[in-house]
């Protein structure tokens, strides 16, 4: 039973696909619209700027930095993606997976780069002590 209902899905993709083609319409997820773009970005942002797993080992950035960096990152993944050799036959599914792969190392590579620079370090050792001073003048002043 289950065989039958498999194949008769496969005709009705396969009526479906060859409908779209006599009406001339294809389909493909490359180049992503400009609103699946901006999602990409948010969600750069989100994993740079909230707990994420790279936050959880590298820190996090100022909202507005992530943002910034988001923007760059994802141009330049898109750029790259849009250069890379594909095959002519490919509907999109390789090329958007460059994007992605693109996106994921420049996100780890930026907060690697960010952890290791001593400026980062700096930055993120005098927040902790302003955060401490801070709470150790609050506790004084309790007292």
């Amino acid at each position: 039973m289950a065989a039958k209902a498999e194949s008769s899905s496969t005709v009705q993709m396969d009526d479906a696909t060859s409908k779209l083609e006599q009406m001339n319409i294809s389909f493909s997820i490359w180049p992503p619209t400009q609103r699946t773009r901006d999602a990409v970005k948010k969600g750069i942002v989100e994993s740079l700027s909230t707990t994420s797993i790279l936050s959880k080992r590298y820190g996090t950035l100022l909202t507005e930095e992530a943002t910034a960096v988001a923007e760059r990152m994802e141009d330049e993944a898109y750029a790259a993606a849009s250069s890379a050799s594909v095959p002519a036959d490919d509907d999109g599914i390789e090329i958007l997976q460059v994007y992605s792969k693109e996106i994921s190392e420049r996100m780890l590579d930026y907060m690697k780069s960010r952890s290791a620079s001593p400026a980062a370090a700096s930055s993120t050792l005098n927040e902790d002590s302003t955060v401490h001073d801070e709470e150790s003048s609050t506790v004084e002043t309790q007292s």
